[in-house]
């Protein structure tokens, strides 16, 4: 196969074609690092690792000689910038941790290679995962591999934080990449570029190794042009981790083996009180045909209410700004990263010239907010209250899951917007994660599939939102919609 072809391929293309003798590991690799090598005008990647592609896909021809490949062999994938990567720089986005190289793996990313994956390279990511456009990245914007349809050649936001995880797909730099979701930073991307992203459960992978945003919210997960894809990457990443007091100690379930877009017996709620004031109509009306698709693949429609939901964006404005002012106190040029040495002064100098230095405008806006809201005075009004509504929250999802077993809504209040269109409103920005905040506020697993295009020709994105650990749920209900969305669009090549 040409190469141009084997870069079209999804995860399961490739395992498959792979263990048939279709083509070897190392062409998939060589294809996917000659595509990455041609695509820096889009900015997704941050460091390029082609000695490590080829040298899983090596592994993974000789694995398959022998007549044993492990699962994933064959397959090139791209690792967000979050992921700590051995002997590879991991920056998380931030001048602050420029010429980290970490010492250990991530559990995550262990887990992938261990099951045969080899690494295209670290992505690009809004800086320690705070953004909603990829613009706030140390190193430059990530584009969209997508443009409009009026003509215009205006560039387009991959959506954030993981912009680089989702322009690498979209692109077809990669057939599946790791992203994190700390407020919808895997499914509001994965909407704007038209591929499928996957939110698991809150501890169904392991947080060690990842750095941290907010630890009660971060969950690593998936993103891949579909569904099935994202299923194989998840069920690889998936696991107790006893070095993450948080990871869930469960069985990892056959995801995709089980897959069935039958969703006969199964009922699926619709949300009033995400119908808000001002949606697009094309919004409104996708939402409305994912219901249709819905009851054609057999499910009851049914309205639930979630009461809550208009408080779920300040709520989570003050929870992860706050859980961020503490985790990122530990950069401060003495153990790793970036140090500013003061010409004069002392410690507390080379402290806050570091810092300042080393931070972005908007990590250093939320460490305010976040040290204010837990500052004394301020801990009871504004923390403490705000967990308060959380628990209220997922209660809502609770008295939901009595009358549905999934909840249908649009992923993103629009399509893709322009870079720079937002960047000078950060409330404006803050609102993209409407519809994705709730869920992660409650620790649910959740799906963007791609379900159509806007007048422009931008992809749309439907979520399915799940009960805990029901993971299968979330993965059969976003098949349904993929197979009667019959999404097949893909941006034309212009960088």
């Amino acid at each position: 196969m040409a190469g141009a072809e084997l870069t079209d391929l999804t995860v399961a293309g490739i395992r498959d074609g792979f263990r048939r003798g279709d083509f070897s590991a190392r062409e998939v690799a060589e294809a996917f690092v000659a595509a990455v090598d041609g695509a820096d005008a889009l900015n997704a990647f941050l460091v390029k690792t082609p000695d490590h592609a080829l040298a899983a896909a090596d592994a993974a021809d000789r694995a398959r000689s022998e007549g044993a490949p492990p699962p994933l062999s064959g397959v090139p994938i791209g690792i967000k910038d979050l992921f700590a990567t051995q002997g590879v720089p991991t920056t998380a986005g931030s001048r602050i941790l420029e010429g980290f190289v970490p010492p250990y793996e991530s559990s995550v990313t262990a887990r992938l290679f261990a099951a045969g994956a080899g690494m295209l390279g670290k992505l690009n990511m809004d800086q320690f995962a705070m953004g909603s456009s990829n613009e706030t990245s140390a190193y430059g914007d990530v584009l969209s591999p997508w443009r409009r349809g009026d003509g215009g050649n205006a560039p387009l936001t991959p959506g954030g934080s993981s912009g680089g995880s989702a322009a690498a797909v979209a692109a077809r730099l990669a057939p599946g990449v790791t992203g994190t979701d700390t407020g919808g930073s895997i499914r509001q991307p994965a909407a704007f570029v038209g591929i499928t992203g996957l939110k698991p459960t809150y501890g169904r992978c392991s947080r060690w190794g990842i750095v941290a945003f907010a630890s009660s919210l971060d969950q690593a997960g998936p993103m891949a042009q579909d569904v099935r894809d994202c299923a194989i990457l998840l069920e690889a990443m998936s696991g107790f981790d006893p070095k993450d007091s948080t990871s869930l100690d469960a069985p990892v379930p056959a995801w995709e083996a089980s897959m069935s877009g039958d969703l006969r017996s199964k009922r699926v709620g619709i949300p009033a009180e995400y119908r808000m004031d001002g949606m697009p109509a094309e919004i409104e009306r996708l939402w409305e045909q994912g219901k249709a698709w819905l009851r054609d693949a057999g499910a009851e429609i049914v309205d639930v209410s979630l009461p809550h939901t208009k408080y779920a964006l300040p709520t989570y404005y003050i929870i992860a700004p706050a859980e961020a002012s503490s985790n990122l106190a530990r950069y401060d040029g003495v153990r790793y990263g970036l140090r500013v040495t003061p010409g004069q002064g002392g410690l507390a100098d080379m402290y806050a010239e570091t810092r300042a230095a080393g931070f972005g405008d908007e990590v250093k806006r939320r460490i305010m907010i976040g040290t204010y809201v837990l500052s004394a005075g301020f801990y009871d009004a504004y923390f403490r209250k705000a967990q308060q509504v959380r628990a209220l929250i997922a209660r809502d999802f609770e008295q939901a899951w009595e009358k549905c077993d999934v909840l249908l809504t649009p992923t993103a209040p629009s399509a893709a917007f322009a870079l720079g269109e937002k960047s000078a409103d950060p409330i404006a920005m803050y609102l993209n994660d409407v519809f994705t905040v709730p869920s992660s506020l409650a620790g649910l697993p959740a799906i963007s599939v791609p379900a159509g295009l806007d007048g422009q020709g931008l992809p749309l994105g439907l979520q399915v939102i799940g009960r805990a650990l029901d993971e299968q749920g979330v993965i059969d209900a976003g098949l349904a919609i993929e197979e009667r969305a019959g999404f097949a669009a893909k941006p034309e090549k212009w960088w």
